[in-house]
């Protein structure tokens, strides 16, 4: 494959910037998420007439829902720059000082995966999130001594996808909190039609919505699923993305009607023939499907949760009578150690 100067494949570099030209950038162009939209367009309303920074805000929810889109739309609005990092990468305080000096007034600074912060980088943010100020050392041992340097008013917008990890003082600095939830079919139809729209592909109202109810509710995989359609349908000849080959296309991505994938199904067939539908803990299952328990957690788990394929007790995970529907499993036959259609199951 033709690499392109940053040694990345050229499809790859295709990818990243079709994902760009596919994000929406105005409240306007977003679909769903209606709630938080109509609030936070209430606060930055709010904000622009005291012609003051916009209070902190906090993302939460599943990878793919828009938290990044969001931010941006939010920079957008208030017609400010944006500066983005995550958390990973602030590895020391000065990392995060070298940043937040360099920031403007009423601004926004992104931090995703804000949940990966290292303890002391976010002591360190704590009082520049509430009183727009950070000590800074200078020298070491008996000539130590400490400078305050004042910050613009910012805002800062964190996502995660583990609000959970958060801890309480971060949390209680934000003064808006959102959480982002799956999509609707009807949502993600819409916007499926818009991203064929912008990527100049012709698609029938049915292949859309087969698209769409594919997705797992997330607009990142709806757009993924219509771009590897597109591929399906050039291939074939095709101007337009038909109903057929947009089943074509997602059967041989192994996506079935339900949006679930090999992954999602192999952690249900491990809780269901392995662990007799539970109750089994997670890193269990991360062993024995050999994933990390983590994205275990955050991608998958969810949406087989939200969707009632699988339930999270006390004592463990375990799986619904809609999750042996799926896999083809007789519950009188599971619990008598017989099971029909066995082979499929393998």
């Amino acid at each position: 494959m033709k690499k392109s100067k940053n040694t990345m494949p050229v499809k790859f570099n295709e990818d990243i910037e079709l994902d760009k030209s596919l994000r929406p950038l105005s409240f306007s162009e977003f679909v769903g998420q209606k709630k938080i939209v109509d609030n936070l367009k209430v606060f930055i309303s709010a904000a622009l007439l005291r012609k003051e920074a916009l209070d902190h805000v906090l993302l939460t929810g599943p990878p793919g829902l828009g938290k990044t889109t969001l931010a941006y739309i939010i920079a957008n609005e208030l017609g400010v720059k944006i500066k983005i990092t995550s958390g990973p990468v602030l590895e020391k305080p000065g990392d995060l000082a070298g940043i937040l000096t360099n920031l403007e007034d009423n601004s926004v600074l992104f931090i995703d995966e804000i949940h990966r912060l290292s303890p002391v980088v976010e002591e360190y943010l704590y009082s520049a999130m509430e009183d727009f100020k950070i000590d800074i050392m200078i020298d070491s041992g008996p000539n130590a001594r400490t400078v305050q340097i004042k910050l613009p008013k910012y805002t800062l917008i964190g996502a995660t996808t583990r609000a959970g990890l958060l801890t309480s003082p971060l949390r209680d600095r934000f003064g808006i909190n959102s959480r982002l939830d799956y999509y609707t079919p009807e949502d993600l139809l819409q916007i499926v039609k818009r991203s064929a729209r912008i990527l100049q592909i012709e698609i029938d109202e049915d292949a859309a919505l087969e698209i769409a109810r594919r997705s797992r509710g997330t607009p990142r995989i709806a757009n993924r699923l219509l771009k590897r359609t597109r591929d399906f349908a050039d291939v074939e000849g095709l101007s337009k993305i038909n109903l057929e080959i947009a089943q074509k296309a997602l059967t041989s991505l192994d996506v079935d009607e339900y949006g679930l994938d090999d992954m999602d199904k192999e952690i249900l067939r491990t809780i269901v023939l392995k662990y007799k539908g539970g109750p089994v803990g997670l890193n269990t299952i991360a062993v024995s499907v050999n994933e990390d328990p983590g994205t275990i957690e955050e991608v998958y788990e969810p949406f087989l949760i939200q969707q009632g394929f699988l339930k999270r007790t006390p004592r463990g995970r375990e799986s619904t009578d809609l999750a042996l529907k799926v896999l083809k499993i007789n519950k009188t036959d599971l619990l008598n150690g017989t099971l029909w259609e066995t082979e499929k199951l393998f």
